[in-house]
């Protein structure tokens, strides 16, 4: 397999919103597949009908654009590949991998009341396993793989290592059900199989399902892929990643406006590391991400970790990718699009917005500034910075401003002079000119903002706030 071109699969059933732990899988599958030229496909397992939705399906493509997780090929559909499930099961059966189960649902039930109250194994046994045909009713069946009953079956898992099962502690599972449908285990394996996937890559609640899949694989004379089942994500109290941690579907990320960049580099970093780097771009994680750098322990969710990974995304981002991003936020929020005159401000004004802001929504309250339009709306901490004492003093700072040349040095010696003659320090001049320029107590330092909306702007803007 090692001179085989790596594919990998993302396979989510459509029954809910893409869950933060389902895109993990997807980046890691993305990652191992893209970072060695290979393949990552897509395969929607949508057999459960009754839960199964197009809006569903719908959510997990729109949270893996956002997160930038391309995939090779179409979508493939498993419940419209039912067919050939069905084939690969009556090739087992043609071939004595698998047998016709007559046994009832009573009969079962009966059975395992009985081993129970015996002490035994409640594995059910079929007594159809090495039956006759010519003791066949004509009745309803189901197509029951012909599990080993003797000896092991090992998976050498990249993750947790080899993992052994007593094969008498394996079932005769179900292939194909009474009335013709396909097992969720059979599908897996004869779709992974068809669509060519060498690596599986999943969480390990799947890790039991691999030692009864690869039952199938053998009895096919098929190559069993390589597997690697990935530790669940828990939430800081150590327990399984639930609402009541707060947002489970990568929408609600989005929604608050988790930077994507950032975003993938915190899924990257739960349950996977490289040495000390915990701040890295798309392009390193692709030249680091193996197997030898998953844990086997489950990894905490830390809202707090993610805000900072987050916070330093923002401040390395190049200016045009990061305008990119707050204009996807406020599509995908359902707010307004940014004018022509807002973009070209935001531009300017992008490289005093980047420090310490966390999320696209801190970002763009810092740019209130040069967001909003005249004459500003002061919020309640802004109102009440300028009192009767700090109006006469922006009134005495205006004419200065008027003549003075608009370079940052100057800027600040003239609102340094005016401080020094009204006995006051730059600070308390400082936060009156912040509420009337920004209307906001969040916001770059005064004279960044001068310098970004220039002198008539700023003018304009003490005239408002002082008249």
């Amino acid at each position: 397999m090692t001179d085989q071109q790596v594919v990998t699969r993302f396979a989510p059933s459509p029954t809910g919103y893409l869950h933060i732990g389902g895109a993990r899988t997807a980046l890691f599958n993305w990652l191992y597949a893209r970072g060695r030229g290979g393949k990552f496909l897509l395969r929607i397992e949508d057999t459960d009908r009754a839960r199964s939705t197009p809006e569903a399906t719908q959510a997990i493509l729109d949270g893996m654009s956002w997160l930038r997780l391309d995939h090779d090929g179409d979508v493939i559909s498993q419940f419209e590949r039912a067919n050939r499930h069905a084939e690969v099961a009556h090739q087992m059966l043609d071939a004595g991998h698998a047998y016709k189960c007559f046994s009832t649902q009573e009969e079962i039930a009966a059975f395992r009341e009985q081993a129970r109250a015996e002490g035994r194994s409640t594995l059910f046994q079929s007594p159809w396993r090495d039956a006759d045909p010519s003791t066949f009713p004509d009745a309803p069946y189901v197509i029951r793989l012909k599990a080993p009953r003797d000896g092991e079956t090992v998976i050498e898992d990249q993750v947790q290592g080899a993992v052994t099962w007593k094969n008498d502690q394996l079932d005769d599972m179900i292939c194909l059900r009474s009335d013709g449908t396909p097992t969720y285990m059979l599908a897996v394996v004869v779709d992974d199989h068809d669509m060519g996937v060498t690596h599986v890559i999943r969480g390990d609640d799947h890790l039991a399902n691999a030692a009864r899949q690869i039952l199938v694989y053998n009895a096919m004379g098929w190559d069993v892929p390589v597997f690697a089942h990935i530790p669940l994500i828990h939430g800081p109290d150590g327990k399984k990643l639930s609402k009541r941690h707060g947002a489970l579907g990568v929408e609600e990320y989005r929604a608050m406006g988790y930077p994507v960049e950032g975003m993938r580099n915190y899924l990257t970093r739960l349950g996977w590391s490289h040495g000390d780097d915990e701040v890295f771009t798309t392009e390193q994680a692709l030249e680091w991400f193996g197997f030898d750098g998953i844990g086997k322990s489950p990894a905490r969710f830390d809202f707090k970790k993610l805000e900072n990974i987050c916070g330093q995304h923002i401040a390395m981002t190049d200016d045009a990718a990061l305008l990119a991003e707050i204009e996807d936020f406020l599509s995908a929020t359902g707010q307004p699009k940014l004018t022509g005159g807002q973009q070209e401000g935001l531009s300017r004004a992008m490289y005093c917005l980047k420090d310490r802001a966390k999320t696209i929504p801190q970002l763009i309250e810092k740019a209130y500034f040069v967001l909003a339009d005249r004459p500003l709306e002061l919020d309640e901490k802004s109102s009440k910075a300028i009192d009767d004492v700090s109006c006469s003093i922006l009134i005495e700072l205006t004419p200065q401003l008027q003549n003075a040349s608009w370079e940052r040095e100057t800027l600040e010696a003239v609102v340094a002079d005016v401080a020094e003659r009204n006995g006051t320090k730059l600070g308390k001049v400082a936060q009156p000119l912040r509420a009337a320029l920004a209307g906001r107590a969040v916001s770059p330092s005064v004279f960044d903002m001068m310098l970004v909306i220039g002198r008539d702007e700023t003018i304009a803007r003490l005239t408002d706030a002082t008249s």
